[in-house]
This record gives structure tokens, sequence and C-alpha cells, in this order.
């Protein structure tokens, strides 16, 4: 080929001599190749006429100029093309000229310089007898390559049909990126790669070009927050799994951290000491503190250390991944366990408390608690009080202190109370406003009378607001002079307008007792005589209760009938043998005016009364215990004892 190539450069050099020297040309020679042996015969051609006076013209100007030349300059030494060269000569020209070159081989990588850049193609001298061509596509950074920049190749062919290397810039980088691979996975070593997108599981890595798999598991040693975030970054990897039949690559971020990381950590134990402050980020939250990430050591900041206020879960203090100052406030070195603070680095704020807030004096705050028993006020970071249920409102019945304040409520509160070495505060709400009670001791004196309205009913009474906020209670007994009342519901209703009279005013228990039926003077001093025991009196039914019936008498006074007193031996049933509304006579077999109690009785009524009255009334009371005329003749008089002998004789 070597010799190909000088031939074709002896033939090039006498051309150019010809066209230098034209007159010294042979003229034109026709070969024949009309021979039956096939060789070749030179035949000159005769030149055409015109050509021949261009010729002699030529000579004939250029002669003396020709021959000036040749005498003036020594003579030039005679060419030697290539078919004059003895074999000898040859090899040693070849042996000369193989020197120059460099020893490549094909598939393999060799190292070049870069001679020319075009807008599609590289040229580059591998420093044999002629130069590759690379396409500028195979390069990653374009715009960083440059004439004169050493690049390494693969050689794919020494030799085309052209004559050209074959090179190629893309297989050499993809060899290099797999010796790195296999090198990484063998020797730990690592290697660079760029995140280029997400996928189920993990990301996509491109190690210059070639695509590895790096797992969700294996980018951090703290939970990923954001993968989309990831793409686009470069980092150092790992290579831990290679799959050679399908060309798999597992790569690991992860193990580099976590070396990093056991070296801080040992480095941290072997100086860390209570009171140290420093600075971390948050790993991770949860309801009782959170961990706090040291940079190779974890520590946890339990929820009482993260503030001197009162919080419901860490959130709302701190975020994950935030920076924050700590301090070490604990370290257990059997367990390796770091206990750090955050409130630590603050003052306390109890300190110097009696200066700034002295008792009596008022606070705003915000309610952050509620119990059964009252209300927890942050007057400031760290400083909380107690507002009893009792110390709420001067007026209001607070049952549960929820019905009077809210969580996150902003109220204004007074200190009642300072315990600094309990770190406890007393704090009133309803001192804030003067005591209601000592103008309303003016407004509702003993025996005033009001209109109010019914509130709320009870078994033992009706509450009834006489101002907004001013309730007052009417006890059971105090609602009628007359009527015999189980329950308030019998006599008023939710939202009634009643008429009360004051009948005492507690300032100090904050009560009010009042009474309805002190509206009307007492009638149970005419009752006395009309109502005495043996008198006789019609009645009507208007309860029936178990023990016996309720009656209503004339003056629209309730009176009571005991069972027993309605029919002689009782009654089994007594709703099948009376009913609401039945006319009883009746006797007064009690009366308590101081108890206003009356009662009576139907057996004594008809103790002296006619055999047809009593037949009549069990008529209309039957009884189903025993017959009618049983029950009448044990209501008859009984005989006298001379009378029965009489009767015997």
């Amino acid at each position: 080929m070597i010799l190909q190539y000088r031939w074709r450069r002896a033939v090039d050099e006498a051309s150019l001599f010809r066209l230098v020297f034209p007159l010294t040309l042979n003229p034109p020679v026709e070969i024949s190749r009309d021979r039956p042996d096939k060789s070749y015969e030179r035949k000159e051609k005769p030149m055409p006429e015109t050509e021949t006076a261009a010729v002699v013209a030529a000579t004939t100007e250029t002669a003396p100029a020709v021959e000036k030349a040749v005498n003036e300059k020594p003579a030039r030494k005679k060419i030697k093309f290539f078919a004059h060269y003895e074999p000898a000569e040859l090899s040693q020209m070849e042996k000369l000229y193989t020197s120059t070159l460099n020893q490549i081989n094909q598939d393999e990588i060799v190292k070049g310089c870069i001679v020319s850049i075009s807008n599609k193609d590289v040229t580059i001298d591998v420093g044999y007898k002629s130069e590759g061509i690379v396409s500028l596509l195979e390069f990653r950074d374009e715009d960083e390559i440059k004439v004169g920049d050493d690049v390494e190749v693969y050689l794919e062919n020494i030799e085309d049909k052209m004559g050209q290397l074959i090179l190629s810039k893309k297989k050499a980088d993809v060899l290099r990126i797999w010796d790195k691979i296999y090198d990484s996975i063998e020797n730990d070593t690592i290697i660079s790669g760029k995140i280029i997108n997400r996928v189920k599981g993990g990301m996509t890595v491109s190690l210059s070009g070639v695509e590895a798999f790096l797992p969700g598991s294996q980018i951090d040693v703290k939970p990923v927050r954001d993968f989309d975030a990831l793409v686009g970054q470069t980092m150092d990897f790992r290579v831990v799994k290679i799959n050679p039949v399908t060309q798999n690559i597992v790569v690991s971020h992860k193990v580099i951290l976590e070396e990093e990381y056991a070296a801080r950590r040992e480095e941290m134990l072997a100086s860390i000491k209570v009171g140290m402050v420093l600075e971390g980020t948050v790993k991770n939250i949860t309801d009782f503190g959170i961990f706090v990430d040291l940079g190779g050591l974890d520590g946890l900041v339990h929820i009482t250390d993260i503030t001197w206020g009162r919080i419901n879960h860490p959130s709302e203090v701190v975020d994950l991944d935030q920076p924050i100052k700590v301090v070490v406030v604990g370290f257990d070195e059997n367990t390796k366990r770091v206990s750090l603070g955050m409130k630590q680095l603050e003052a306390h704020p109890w300190e110097n408390i009696e200066l700034k807030y002295p008792v009596g004096s008022k606070a705003q705050g915000r309610v952050v608690s509620i119990t059964d028993y009252g209300a927890f006020v942050e007057i400031e970071k760290g400083i909380e009080g107690l507002v009893h249920i009792s110390e709420m409102s001067w007026t209001q019945h607070i049952k549960h202190p929820g019905q009077f304040v809210t969580l996150g409520q902003e109220v204004e509160c007074v200190i009642l109370n300072i315990d600094k070495d309990h770190t406890k505060l007393s704090l009133s709400m309803k001192r804030v406003n003067e005591d209601p009670w000592i103008a309303l001791s003016e407004k509702y004196v003993e025996n005033t009378r009001h209109k109010g309205t019914v509130s709320n009913i009870t078994d033992f009474g009706v509450f009834v607001e006489l101002e907004p906020g001013v309730d007052g209670l009417v006890h059971i007994s105090d609602l009628s002079w007359t009527k015999k009342i189980r329950h308030p519901s019998e006599l008023v209703k939710k939202n009634q307008e009643l008429e009360v009279k004051v009948l005492k005013f507690d300032v100090h228990a904050r009560r009010i007792a009042l009474g309805h039926k002190q509206m009307n003077p007492d009638p149970w001093g005419g009752f006395e005589q009309q109502y005495a025991v043996g008198a006789e009196s019609p009645a009507e039914i208007s309860q029936i209760i178990e023990k016996g019936v309720i009656v209503i008498l004339p003056g629209d006074v309730d009176g009571f009938v005991p069972a027993t007193h309605l029919l002689q031996g009782g009654v089994k049933d007594i709703h099948a043998s009376f009913k609401i509304g039945d006319a009883l006579p009746l006797r007064v077999i009690e009366f308590d005016k101081e108890n206003k109690r009356i009662i009576l009785s139907a057996l004594e009524y008809f103790k002296d009364k006619s055999k047809e009255e009593i037949e009549s009334y069990l008529l209309a009371h039957p009884n189903e215990k025993k017959e009618i005329e049983d029950a009448t003749a044990e209501l008859e008089p009984q005989p006298k004892s001379s009378e029965k002998k009489g009767d015997k004789a």
C-alpha cells in the first residue's frame, strides 16, 4: 500500500514537471489494443496542424530564454520515478516511512489531536499516514472543543475504501465509562453522574452516556421530599450491582453519605458535651418531638423542650428540613443517645415575673387549653395561668368553660396570684370589670316585684332571667300556694313571662331567690276553717298517682285521697276504677296548714250514708278485687254484740 502511495506521488510530480516544461514533452502517443496477443503497441500520433504551428511558434519565442537558463544554472538532478527504483531501495524507503508512523491496532482506543473543526465534522490526527473524521454530534460539549485539543477515539477500521481511518468518539467514551463502572464495583471507587429523569421506584442516572438506575431508597440517608427537584443534578455515585447479560446498572448515593456520616458520628461522639450549641436540620417530626440531623449524628428534641409555651404538635413551631440551633441537654454514653433542647437557648420567662405582672394588674392572653374546671390562658410565651370556671363571669351560670370561651380566643385577665416556685398563675376574667352584683343588690331589694322570662326549667325549680346575665331561682315549692306540683313544667313553660317577688338577694353567693306564689296572699288562713277535719266537700280528680288521687277542691286547692280511702280493702287497679275528672264525695281527715296539705277520704264520707248512696258510688267505681255486695257489706255498720245474741235466741 505504501508503494502504491509513493507511486501516486511520483506520477503527480512528473505531471507537474511536464506542465512547467511543456517543450520537453514527447508528442502525443496513441496506444493500440488491436493486437491479437493483447499486448500494447506504442504509436506516435501526428499532431494537428494548428497545434504544430502553435508549438513551433512557442518554441521559437522561448528558445533563447531556455538556452540562457540552461547556460546560467547547473544541470538539474535527474528525477527518479517509482519505476526506476530497485526492490532493495523500495524496501529501505518503506522502512523509513513506516518508522515515522504510530503503531495502532484496530478495535482499540487511541489518542489523537484535533486538527480542524467544521460545521459537521472534526478532523483528528492519530499519528498515522492519514487522518480520521468524526461527526461533531459525537462530542457531548461541542462548544468546548477546539483545534489542538487531545481526544481519545475508538479505531473501528484502519482504512476504508477511500484510504481514511474510521474513528468514533462515542464508542471511546462508552468503553472508558464501562471501565470506570467495573472499577467502581470492584474497588469501591466513586463515579460521577447526572440524574436525567424520574422513573417508577427511583431515578435514571446518566454515567457519561451510560444509563443506570438509582433506587429511591438509595438517594439519601433521610427521606426525599421532592424527587422532581433532583432532576438535572450531578452527584457522586457508587455502582452496587451490574447485570452483564442485560447490562443493567444499579448505583447508590446513599452509601457514600453513610460513610461520611459514620466518620462524622465518631468525631461528634468523641467531642460532644452537655451544654454545647450545635446547628442541625429537622429530619423528622413526631407527636412527641423532632429528630434533628447534626451532620452524622441524630438527636431528639422532646416536645416539652421545643418552646417555653404550650404547643399541641411540634409542627406548629418547625418544618421539615428547616435549619435550627439546639443545645445538648443530655448524652447517654451507653446508648449513644443525644437529647437536645431549643427553649434552653432562651431565658426562662418566669424570671422577674412578679415585676412584669404584679398581682392586680391586667394582661392580655390567648386561651390554649380548656378543661372541666377552667381554661388556661397564655399571657406570654411560656407563661400560662388558670382561669377557674368561677372566675369567668359575674352573672352567668356556666356549667362548662367551653360555653364561655373557645381555643385561641384572645381574652383579658387580672392577675390574682403568682406561685413562682411551682410556676402557677391564677387569673380572673370577670374581675376585669366591676362586680355588677353590688349595683344589682340596690335594684333587686327583697320583697320587690319584677317580671322575667323563664330561661331554664329543672326538677327543683325554674330559673327566671330578670335581665341579660342576671337569673334568679323560683323553687318548685314557691310556684303555687295550692297546687301539688310534681314537676315545674306542669305549671310554666320555657320563655314564658312570669311575675316574681325577690325573696332573698345574696351578693357573696351570687344568688337571687324568687317566688311566684308570693305575688298573691296566702289563702291557707281561710282554708283552715273551710277544710277542718270532718268537713265534707265534693272534689274532682285532677291526677292519678300510684298511692292515690289528687283532687281539686273548691277554692282551687289540691287535696290528696290515699288509695286505701277510696274503696274498702284497697284498689287493685286504680286506673280501672277511677278516671281523671271523676267527681268524688269526700271528707277531710287531715289538715296541715304549715305544710299546705289536705288529706281526704271517701270511706269516711260513706260511713254514715245510706245503702243506696254506697251502691251508687260502687257502681260508678267498681273494684276488681271484691264483688260489690261484699264491699257494701263491709261498708254497712256492724250490729252490736247484744243484738247478735238476741238474734241467736
